[in-house]
C-alpha cells in the first residue's frame, strides 16, 4: 500500500514544482526571502505552518466538510502573495529573519486558502481510491518536500547575492518582494472575480 500510493507523494511534489503552478513557488519565495541559512529553522517553521494550513483545508474539502467557490479561492491566492510581499516591503527593517505571531497566523490562513485551491486538483488525481486519508498524507508530504526545495533554493540564491555580490539583506528583501509584486498584480487583475 505504501509503495502503491507513493504516487500521491510524487504528485504533491510535482504539483508545486510545476512551471504552470508558479503562484505557489512565488508565494514560497516571498515567504522565505527574509531568511538566510543561519535562520533556516525559522523559515522551515513558516513553510511547515503553511503546509499545515494547506493540509487542513485540503482535507476539509476532500471529505466534503467545507468547500468554497473556486473563483474566490483563485482570486484570494494571489492576494495572499501580494499581502506577504507588501508585509516584507513595509517591515523590511523589522523582519530580517524574525517570525512574529502575525506572520504565523497569516501564514496558516494563507495555507488554508492555498489548500482549497488544490482541492479540485486533488479530487482529480485521487480518482476512485477507497480511502482518502493515506493519499492525503502522501500528497501533503510531497507538498512539504517541494516547498523545502523552493525554500532552500531561495536561501541559496540569497547567499550568493548577499555574500558574493554584496547585496544588502534589506535590498535583497525589497528586490525579491518587488519582483513578486510585479508577477502577482497581473494575476489579480486578470482574475475571473472581476
Amino acid at each position: 500500500m505504501i509503495i502503491e500510493n507513493a504516487v500521491f507523494f510524487t504528485r504533491g511534489l510535482k504539483h508545486v514544482l510545476d512551471i504552470n503552478a508558479y503562484d505557489h513557488v512565488i508565494f514560497l519565495m516571498v515567504l522565505s526571502v527574509p531568511f538566510t541559512f543561519k535562520s533556516w529553522k525559522k523559515a522551515l517553521l513558516l513553510v511547515t505552518i503553511f503546509t499545515l494550513g494547506h493540509s487542513i483545508s485540503l482535507s476539509l474539502a476532500a471529505f466534503d466538510v467545507l468547500r468554497f467557490n473556486s473563483t474566490w479561492i483563485e482570486f484570494l491566492i494571489p492576494v495572499t502573495i501580494l499581502l506577504t510581499a507588501l508585509y516584507n516591503m513595509i517591515n523590511v527593517r523589522k523582519i530580517e529573519g524574525k517570525v512574529s505571531w502575525l506572520l504565523i497566523v497569516a501564514t496558516l490562513f494563507f495555507g488554508l486558502v492555498h489548500g482549497f485551491g488544490f482541492s479540485s486538483y486533488f479530487e482529480i488525481i485521487i480518482g476512485n481510491e477507497p480511502s482518502k486519508l493515506w493519499p492525503l498524507v502522501q500528497f501533503a508530504l510531497g507538498i512539504e518536500a517541494s516547498q523545502l526545495i523552493v525554500m532552500l533554493f531561495v536561501l541559496g540564491i540569497a547567499a550568493i547575492f548577499q555574500e558574493i555580490v554584496q547585496l544588502s539583506k534589506r535590498d535583497w528583501i525589497l528586490i525579491v518582494s518587488a519582483m513578486v509584486l510585479g508577477a502577482v498584480i497581473p494575476m489579480i487583475i486578470e482574475s475571473d472575480i472581476w
